[in-house]
C-alpha cells in the first residue's frame, strides 16, 4: 500500500545533469529571476538602486520584461493595475530604504483593493540585518516593520538557498484570498553572491482555496430562499474572483435588485432589470437597502463609502461574504461567511431555491426615478454630460483608471463600467496620482487596448514624469486631466464645511505643451468637443494626452 506522503518527486535525467552542472556566474539575483520565471511571471515593474543592483543585473540578463517607470509609487500603481486586470501576481522590484518606502502609497491602494503585487526588495547586506545601526547607505533600523501593517505578509531571505522557497511562499500568499501585497526581502550580498545552487526549476506555489462553509451556506439559502424583499450588494470581492456570472444568476434566480459598490463596478449589467446601479451616496438608494428583509453582501466590507458614509443601518437580516476575515461583520452584525465569493456563490446557486418576485424590477425603477428627479433638481448637467461623453468615446471592453478627483467621484455613481474589470479607482486608500501610472500597467497587461486614464490637475502633477514612460515604451494610454486650476473637491469640502478654501488654489503648467515636449501629441478640449476628441485619442496609437478646462461641482449630499 502506498501513502501519499510515502510519494517523492524523483528528477529526471535532464535535472540530474542541470543540477550537476549548473551555468557558471550565476547569483542571488539569478535565483530570485528563475524562481519567478518558474512561477508564471513574465512581466516586472520597478526601479534598480544600489543594492538591488544584483537583482537588476539578472533580470536584464533574463527574458522577463521590465517595465520601469519614474518613480516607485508610479510603479507599485501600474503593478497593482496589472494585477487588477491579468489576476496574475506582479513583481515589483525596489531599493532598499527611500527607494522602498516611496512605494508604501501604492502597496496601501493594493491592500485595500486586494490587488496581487509581489514586492521584491533589497536589503543591507546581512550582517547590517540584527538592528544595529552599521552606516549603511540607505539603512532602516526595521525596513520590513515599515511594510508589516500595510502587506498581506512579509518575507525575508538571509542566504539563497533561502530564496526559492521565500519567493514561492510569497507568490502563493498573494493569490490566496483575499488578494493582496507582499513584501519580500533579500540582502544585497545575497543577491550579489555567486551560487552553486542548481538552476531553479518546477517551483510550486499553489494558492490555498478559501471554500465556504455548507452549514452556513445553507442557512443563508433559506433566508434568500423566504425573503419578501431580498436585496444584494456586490462589492470589488465579486470582480477580483471573476463572479459576476454566477452573481447575475444568483441575482435572477431570486429575483433580487444588485447594487454595486465603487470596488465593484461592472460586477452587475447596468441596464439589467435588477440593477439598482451604484447610487449608494444617496438617500433614496439608503432607504430602499435598509428596508431588505435579507440583505447580501458579498466581497463588501460596507465599509465608509458602501455605507454612505457610516448612515447606513440594515433593519432585516444580513448576509456577507467576505473573504477579508478582518472585514467581517466589522461594520455591521451578518451572518458571516469566510469565503471567496466566487466559491460561496456558487454554493448558494446550489442551494437556493427559484423565487418568482414580478415587483422587483418595478421597485428598482421606483428608487432609480426617485434619485434621477433629484439630479434634476440641482445643476449638474455638465457633470452628467461629461461622463456621457467619455462613455461614448470609450470602447466597451477597455479599461479605465481614475484618479480622485470630482469627474471621478461621480463616476463612481453614474458611469456604466459596462463590463467587470474595466473600472478602477484610487477609492480603496485613496491616494492622489494613481490613474495615468495604473492605466500604463494595463496596457501593458494587454497591449492592442486602449485604456483611459482620467485625472485632475493636481493628481496629474504627481504621475506627470511617467509620460516619459508612455512614451519609451508606446504604450496605448490617453490621459484625460481636467484642469480646474487645483484640488477641486478638498476646495469644494473646505468651502463647504469651513466657508472658505485654504492651499487648494494650485499654479500648473501647460499641460499640451508640456505633454508635447514628452513627443506626447496632446489637445485642448471642451465639453462640447470632448466625446469626439476622446475618440480620435483612443483610436490613435501610442500615447496621447487631451486636457479639459472644467470647474466641476458634486452632487447635493445625500447622506443627511
Amino acid at each position: 500500500m502506498t501513502h501519499d506522503h510515502d510519494l517523492v518527486l524523483r528528477p529526471t535525467e535532464a535535472q540530474t545533469a542541470a543540477a550537476l552542472a549548473p551555468p557558471p556566474g550565476r547569483t542571488g539575483g539569478d535565483l530570485v529571476v528563475e524562481t519567478l520565471r518558474s512561477l508564471g511571471a513574465t512581466t516586472v515593474f520597478g526601479l534598480p538602486g544600489q543594492h538591488a543592483l544584483g537583482l537588476f543585473d539578472a533580470v536584464g540578463r533574463s527574458d522577463l520584461r521590465l517595465v520601469g517607470l519614474r518613480t516607485e509609487n508610479n510603479a507599485g500603481f501600474a503593478a497593482d493595475a496589472y494585477g487588477r486586470i491579468t489576476g496574475e501576481a506582479v513583481p515589483l522590484l525596489l531599493s532598499t530604504g527611500p527607494g522602498a518606502l516611496m512605494a508604501l502609497p501604492a502597496l496601501a491602494e493594493a491592500a485595500a483593493a486586494s490587488a496581487p503585487v509581489l514586492a521584491i526588495s533589497s536589503q543591507v547586506p546581512v550582517a547590517g540585518l540584527s538592528g544595529g545601526r552599521r552606516g549603511h547607505l540607505h539603512e532602516l533600523r526595521d525596513q520590513s516593520a515599515s511594510f508589516r501593517d500595510v502587506v498581506k505578509s512579509v518575507h525575508t531571505a538571509r542566504t539563497p538557498s533561502q530564496i526559492p522557497s521565500v519567493v514561492a511562499e510569497a507568490w502563493e500568499s498573494a493569490l490566496t484570498a483575499p488578494h493582496g501585497p507582499v513584501w519580500v526581502e533579500v540582502p544585497e550580498d545575497v543577491l550579489r553572491a555567486e551560487t552553486i545552487i542548481p538552476q531553479v526549476t518546477g517551483m510550486d506555489a499553489t494558492p490555498h482555496e478559501l471554500a465556504p462553509r455548507p452549514e452556513l451556506t445553507a442557512l443563508a439559502a433559506h433566508w434568500l430562499s423566504s425573503a419578501e424583499r431580498p436585496v444584494i450588494i456586490a462589492g470589488g470581492g465579486v470582480v477580483r474572483s471573476d463572479a459576476a456570472g454566477k452573481l447575475r444568476q444568483l441575482a435572477e434566480r431570486l429575483g433580487a435588485p444588485v447594487v454595486t459598490t465603487f470596488g465593484g463596478k461592472g460586477a452587475f449589467p447596468w441596464t439589467h432589470p435588477l440593477s439598482l446601479q451604484s447610487w449608494l451616496e444617496d438617500r433614496h438608494m439608503t432607504d430602499f437597502l435598509e428596508d431588505a428583509d435579507v440583505l447580501l453582501v458579498v466581497g463588501s466590507g460596507l465599509g465608509e463609502l458602501s455605507s454612505n458614509y457610516h448612515t447606513f443601518f440594515p433593519t432585516g437580516r444580513v448576509v456577507q461574504i467576505e473573504a477579508d476575515l478582518g472585514k467581517l461583520e466589522s461594520n455591521h452584525p451578518a451572518l458571516g461567511i469566510h469565503a471567496d465569493a466566487r466559491l460561496a456563490l456558487q454554493a448558494l446557486l446550489e442551494t437556493v431555491s427559484e423565487r418568482e418576485d414580478p415587483a422587483a424590477p418595478e421597485r428598482v425603477r421606483l428608487v432609480l426615478d426617485d434619485i434621477e428627479a433629484r439630479l434634476a433638481g440641482q445643476d449638474v448637467s455638465l457633470e452628467r454630460s461629461l461622463l456621457a461623453s467619455i462613455r461614448s468615446a470609450l470602447p466597451a471592453r477597455s479599461p479605465s483608471f481614475w484618479d480622485m478627483t470630482i469627474l471621478s467621484y461621480w463616476a463612481w455613481s453614474a458611469f456604466d463600467a459596462k463590463h467587470p474589470n474595466t473600472m478602477h479607482s484610487a477609492q480603496g486608500a485613496g491616494g492622489l496620482g494613481y490613474a495615468f501610472p495604473a492605466a500604463l500597467g494595463a496596457c501593458v497587461a494587454e497591449p492592442g487596448t486602449p485604456v483611459l486614464a482620467v485625472s485632475g490637475d493636481g493628481g496629474a502633477m504627481y504621475s506627470i514624469a511617467e509620460l516619459a514612460t508612455a512614451r519609451q515604451h508606446d504604450l496605448d494610454v490617453t490621459w484625460l486631466i481636467v484642469d480646474d486650476g487645483g484640488y477641486g473637491i478638498l476646495r469644494e469640502y473646505m468651502t463647504q464645511s469651513f466657508g472658505s478654501a485654504t492651499a487648494t488654489e494650485l499654479t500648473r503648467p501647460d499641460f499640451a505643451a508640456l505633454a508635447a515636449s514628452f513627443d506626447v501629441p496632446a489637445t485642448t478640449t471642451t465639453p462640447e468637443s470632448l466625446a469626439s476628441d476622446l475618440k480620435k485619442a483612443l483610436a490613435t496609437p501610442g500615447p496621447s494626452v487631451v486636457v479639459l478646462p472644467a470647474l466641476l461641482k458634486m452632487f447635493a449630499p445625500t447622506h443627511l
